[in-house]
């Protein structure tokens, strides 16, 4: 019973910062929340990253280059050394599989198209194809 709550609580939080960001879409809004709940504390608040820890997310091909390889980075996590924009980072990311498609989707939508990248969304079609794909794989 606790846990209902507290998934209804959490539910409303985000419902409820999705409205009340101005001229932001819910989505976008719903994606900045989960950025500053998940990705926020390794990424950064300007998206910048920790240099040789973390990679930036502005301008890197990771991010704005193909969705489905970013998808599966939240999915699957990290655990191997990446070159991003010429530096090699090796920083171990956790799964990120417990968000549901919707705030995968919103989030990488979020990233895709702030800190100066100028990228497609995501949609969480998308993103439920890819985890339907991975999962049948294991």
């Amino acid at each position: 019973m606790l846990r209902v709550i507290s998934i209804a609580i959490f539910w409303m939080c985000l419902s409820s910062t999705a409205y009340s960001q101005g001229n932001q879409s819910p989505k976008s809004s719903i994606g900045a929340t989960v950025y500053q709940q998940y990705c926020m504390s390794c990424h950064q608040a300007d998206g910048g990253g920790v240099p040789r820890m973390t990679p930036s997310l502005i301008s890197t091909s990771y991010v704005t280059g193909d969705k489905k390889r970013l998808i599966t980075i939240l999915l699957q996590g990290l655990n191997e050394p990446i070159v991003v924009n010429d530096e090699e980072y090796y920083n171990p990311m956790a799964s990120f599989s417990f968000l549901t498609d919707q705030q995968i989707a919103a989030v990488l939508s979020y990233i895709r198209t702030n800190f100066g990248n100028k990228s497609t969304a995501v949609s969480a079609q998308e993103v439920l194809q890819l985890r339907k794909q991975l999962s049948s794989k294991k």
